[in-house]
């Protein structure tokens, strides 16, 4: 009989080293499935929403969902949408404008931004926190992704840092955490140990002198499945197949913009269409959970305050060109296709996740809050804002729009969270307690 198979396993071969989804055999004799680990996902839209199509109708259960969140419909049944949180400290406070810099800075630590020249200063974020307390349990602490890249250096908002409006993951006050925002570099960081280090000419000669991973790694994999239980070589194919394919996708992206010649600079891997990365993105995040790389994610649509359009979408005006809609119907109208396009990405993470883990989904054992910082991006306020949360099991009632007794802070919503992962803390930026959800 099969001993039962270590949560860390890992298929090796020629220098690589791939994780391994969770899988019956590693759970121990005496139980008859593995348990899942707990998993924290924050995810990060600029420039608020169009909030008259963002926000149910009733209290309650959620008995049908509002335009903007109608791509959600399959998984109905798992969302919260929160009306009433606030980010007091995304407000001036005497320290006029910036908006968007605060909006962002304050996301997940609830502090006030330091408006200065010099050094910047906001908060530990809750992922962060999430990550002293459990990050050590796998081989990344966390992992901080975006869809456009922004310096964290000079000044991006009315006298503001730009390091505030490009990162929402901060390890300590005065420290924010990069995002990396090209898919190879995330694959490589996940899939690839030690290489996330190297420069991308370095990167370049190691990727022309291997295989794929999975062919690395074969020969491990052929004796595990041929140890395992139908359902779990079926699982582990499945898994190994996500990752070719990825593979695939990134290195068809990459001679693809390497072919267009009329460049100067070679491109980055990264694809131009707003969809085709942000899909990329989404995948690599689900096998980094599914693969137990990591367990605390933050991902940034956009940086806060980004003038990125959307074509695809109809869109060619700049986001946040349109934010300032003065009310106009036809600017109101393209801010929430962008926001539909937004919402697009979260489903498509979402469908991902509902996939099998053992006796349930990944889905099941994550919860994913989704949301920004600014409601209205024509009055910059920061109450009522856009806020949902997704999966995560039994533990409350989903399916519904809960309204808060307003203000009641953002934080208080994260300290919650935070609480279920197991790293509760007493303190996250102005919050002042838990919620009853």
């Amino acid at each position: 009989m099969l001993q039962p198979l270590d949560r860390r396993t890992l298929l090796r071969g020629a220098g690589a080293a791939l994780a391994i989804p969770l899988l019956e055999a590693m759970a121990p004799a005496r139980a008859s499935t593995p348990t899942a680990p707990r998993r924290l996902v924050w995810i990060y839209a600029p420039n608020g929403v169009h909030m008259p199509e963002w926000t149910p109708t009733n209290e309650g259960e959620l008995a049908a969902l509002p335009p903007t969140l109608a791509a959600l419909e399959p998984l109905r049944a798992q969302l919260l949408v929160i009306s009433g949180l606030v980010h007091d400290k995304a407000r001036p406070n005497g320290d006029g404008p910036g908006d968007h810099a605060r909006a962002a800075a304050t996301f997940l630590t609830g502090a006030q931004a330091l408006k200065s020249e010099g050094p910047i200063r906001v908060g530990v974020s809750a992922d962060q926190i999430a990550a002293r307390a459990r990050g050590a349990l796998t081989r990344l602490r966390s992992l901080e992704l975006g869809n456009e890249a922004g310096r964290l250096g000079g000044q991006c908002d009315s006298g503001y840092s730009c390091a505030y409006s490009n990162s929402i993951s901060w390890s300590s006050p005065h420290t924010p955490l990069g995002k990396e925002t090209d898919p190879r570099n995330v694959f490589d960081r996940l899939f690839r140990d030690g290489e996330a280090q190297l420069s991308e000419a370095e990167r370049e000669a190691r990727r022309a002198k291997r295989r794929s991973l999975l062919d690395l790694v074969r020969e491990d994999a052929r004796r595990l499945t041929a140890q395992l239980a139908p359902q779990d070589a079926r699982k582990l194919d499945e898994y190994l197949t996500g990752v070719r394919e990825l593979e695939r996708r990134i290195e068809w992206t990459r001679t693809q913009s390497e072919g267009n010649t009329a460049q100067l600079e070679r491109p980055k891997s990264a694809p131009e269409d707003f969809d085709a990365h942000a899909r990329l993105m989404a995948d690599l995040l689900a096998l980094a959970l599914e693969g137990d790389a990591t367990r605390i994610v933050t991902w940034m649509l956009a940086n806060e305050g980004s003038n990125r359009s959307y074509p695809a979408h109809g869109v060619a005006e700049g986001h946040h060109e349109l934010s300032h809609h003065g009310k106009d119907a036809e600017k109101q109208r393209k801010i929430a296709a962008i926001n539909r396009a937004h919402i697009a990405v979260l489903a498509h993470l979402l469908e991902r996740l509902a996939r099998a883990e053992g006796a349930e989904s990944i889905l099941a054992s994550t919860r994913v809050a989704y949301g920004s910082a600014i409601s209205d991006g024509d009055r910059h306020n920061h109450d009522e804002l856009p806020i949902l949360v997704a999966g995560g099991g039994p533990a409350w009632r989903s399916g519904r729009h809960v309204v808060l007794a307003t203000p009641t802070p953002c934080a208080n919503l994260w300290r919650t969270l935070l609480s279920e992962f197991g790293a509760r803390t007493e303190q996250l930026g102005d919050s002042t307690g838990e919620l009853a959800l």
